[in-house]
């Protein structure tokens, strides 16, 4: 998320931020199966979270894919907001 929190925030090259935001994805897939090796997590719950972790890797390359066939669409703007403390 901050991968991807940066890249907009910069409003340029955001598919690059969002390929490591997928790029992040993919080593918590991996220390996954740190996890699961060690005993940190049991087979239910690495499949649980593994799954979440591929939904997310697919979400970004669908997300990025979209970018990349829409341009226009990669500078997001927002509006002067005022934001009170």
């Amino acid at each position: 998320m901050s991968n991807i929190a940066e890249g907009f925030e910069s409003q340029t090259q955001s598919v690059r931020y969002l390929g490591h935001a997928k790029a992040s994805a993919g080593e918590v897939r991996s220390q996954l199966y740190i996890a699961l090796d060690v005993k940190y997590l049991d087979k239910e719950q690495f499949d649980q979270v593994f799954d979440l972790a591929d939904k997310v890797v697919r979400q970004i390359a669908r997300f990025m894919a979209y970018l990349e066939s829409h341009p226009d669409s990669r500078r997001i703007s927002e509006e002067r907001t005022e934001y009170h403390v």
